[in-house]
Parts: structure tokens; C-alpha cells; sequence
């Protein structure tokens, strides 16, 4: 299942004026369900810890971001995408910055629905490379060299958030079935 478009979902946050962007609503969302939060259709509220966020309407481009981010991280072909603006060359710097706020948010998304689970070692790492991730910041931009370099974090952090999802939220739900 695909993402709804960067676009889409970006007019949605301005239009319910959320205080977040595309990326920063898409990072929360993987880390809360990473983290084992539940598929909400009220999400926002949770995601974001505050309970007068109002809850996407079905069908819409936030509901769509919830339904399409559940199924492509229970896609057995590792499905999973991050919602970041697209384009090549100049736009490294802006692709890269809102990777980096969709790392901040992931990290607050998946602290939240973490509660006391022990993470493993391999987790606490993926953790910790997301966190420095977060903490980054943009100096100066070479395209070329830059645009590869951005497509290999980008790669690191999708198997990083699927390593995650299936200790902290798949690995419970089976070790559950099993009993």
C-alpha cells in the first residue's frame, strides 16, 4: 500500500493546523507503532500526546497515512517507505532536513508507546544511530556526493525502524499467540 503523497499530506497538517509537518507526522506515526502503539483512527491524539487533536476523517490523506504505514510495516517484502519530500540536486538540503525532523519524530512517537519494554542491544544501537540522526544538522550541501549519501541514511533508517517494529511490536504479538 502506497503512502498519499507528501503534498497531500502536508496540506492536510496546514489545513487542521497542526503545529507538524509531513515528515514529522509520518516519523511519530512509525515510531508509535514501531514502538508497538496500537492502529488507532484517532492516532494524531495519541501520536502527539495531546488529546484535542482532532481525528482524521476516513479516507482522508491522514487516515491514509495511518492505514498505508500499518500495512507496509507488517509487509513481509519489507514495503516500508518514509514520507519525505522528493526531488534530486538543490533539494538534498530540504530532503535532508526533513529526514532529520522525521527522526526527532520518530524518536518521540516511539518513546511514547515504548513504556518499559526492554530493548535489545540491537535496538538500543538503531535507536541511538536514529537519535544522532536526529541531532544533525545541514552545514553545507554538495549535490552529488550528497544525494547518494541521503539515499544511504534513508535506506539505514527504514531497516532500522523495521528491526524495531518487528522486536517491539511483532515480536510480543507472537510470543502472545504462542501461549
Amino acid at each position: 500500500m502506497r503512502l498519499p503523497s507528501w503534498d497531500e499530506v502536508e496540506a492536510e497538517a496546514v489545513r487542521l493546523a497542526l503545529a507538524a509537518s509531513a515528515a514529522e507526522l509520518h516519523g511519530a506515526l512509525s515510531g508509535w507503532l514501531a514502538a508497538g502503539g496500537k492502529d488507532l483512527p484517532g492516532w494524531i491524539a495519541e501520536v502527539m500526546a495531546d488529546p484535542a487533536m482532532p481525528a482524521p476523517v476516513e479516507g482522508d490523506p491522514l487516515d491514509r497515512l495511518r492505514a498505508a504505514t500499518v500495512a507496509q510495516l507488517g509487509d513481509a517484502d519489507f514495503g516500508f517507505d518514509l514520507l519525505l519530500p522528493e526531488g534530486e540536486g538543490d533539494q538534498v538540503a530540504v530532503r535532508a532536513g526533513a529526514l532529520f525532523a522525521w527522526c526527532r519524530a520518530f524518536l518521540g512517537g516511539f518513546g511514547l508507546a515504548v513504556g518499559d519494554k526492554a530493548l535489545g542491544e540491537e535496538d538500543q544501537e538503531a535507536l541511538g544511530d536514529i537519535a544522532n540522526l536526529a541531532a544533525a544538522r545541514i552545514d553545507e550541501v554538495d549535490p552529488e556526493n550528497d544525494e547518494e549519501s541521503l539515499v544511504e541514511i534513508e535506506e539505514y533508517v527504514r531497516m532500522a525502524v523495521l528491526l524495531l517494529h518487528a522486536d517491539c511490536a511483532l515480536g510480543p504479538r507472537q510470543r502472545s499467540r504462542l501461549h
